[in-house]
């Protein structure tokens, strides 16, 4: 019985911290817009910090997307080869990278890179009383460090996604024009007459969009919760790549069956 009613005890604490936590994180959102427009007022902010988690970014992100590319190239050819058209090389990689890969790779890089320098950030900004030091001299944490952070990651994002998609496609002409011998004309006319705007490529943005606001939204939320102290932010930056991953791919589950169901 005393084994029974402690595990029932865990299994209530734990519940009702995660409705309170749940609580708080609704709270939090609502919060962050609601300073949003102080944080575009301050436009300096809002720049630096896109320059901190896109323009930052951005290596990584070119890099492998150019290596994403080279892959999808080979793959393709050798697919593609056994059907008898390896022509529409193309046509793979660029729907590829502008549907699926581009914006969820770039998004799980950018939660890898970006998610967790800004968790890292505003908990070692708290963990040494920054945060509180801002309250007592009437500076609102939420509009003067939160809202820029949150804003510079979901504008940064849909051009990250860009880059990464750019560069790929690039990697996939290096592979399957430059090294292979597939035709020029024939690999840039045939995903051009294949690529459509509202289908791939828009939906590739909305889906970018989307998955910067879920990955900025956990890494500031992350980052203003976790404990004040070393193990805390630690915990905190885990806590957001694991919860960024989890959100991408679920969220890209549920934005495909919208976007391409019955085409």
């Amino acid at each position: 019985m005393n084994a029974l009613a402690a595990t029932l005890r865990r299994l209530g604490a734990m519940t009702i911290d995660g409705v309170w936590r749940l609580g708080f994180a609704a709270r939090f959102s609502l919060a962050v817009l609601r300073y949003s427009g102080q944080s575009f007022l301050r436009l300096p902010l809002t720049i630096r910090e896109i320059y901190f988690s896109g323009v930052l970014s951005l290596l990584i992100i070119v890099v492998s997307g150019l290596f994403v590319g080279l892959v999808l190239g080979l793959q393709g050819y050798d697919i593609l080869r056994r059907f008898g058209s390896s022509d529409a090389l193309g046509i793979m990689v660029a729907l590829s990278l502008l549907r699926e890969l581009g914006p969820v790779v770039a998004a799980l890089l950018f939660a890898s890179r970006a998610g967790s320098a800004v968790t890292a950030e505003i908990g070692l900004m708290k963990t040494t009383e920054q945060l509180q030091a801002m309250d007592m001299m009437a500076v609102n944490p939420l509009a003067r460090v939160v809202a820029p952070r949150f804003w510079g990651g979901v504008i940064s994002m849909p051009l990250l996604a860009a880059m990464f998609s750019a560069m790929g496609i690039f990697g996939g002409w290096l592979i399957g024009v430059v090294a292979i011998g597939v035709d020029d004309g024939a690999f840039w006319s045939q995903m051009r007459a294949a690529v459509d705007f509202r289908y791939d490529v828009l939906n590739g943005v909305i889906k970018s969009f989307v998955f910067g606001v879920a990955v900025s939204w956990i890494a500031v939320f992350e980052g203003y919760d976790c404990q004040p102290t070393a193990e805390g932010v630690s915990r905190a930056i885990t806590r957001t790549v694991v919860y960024s991953a989890l959100a991408i791919l679920a969220l890209d589950f549920v934005l495909t069956s919208f976007m391409f169901r019955g085409i």
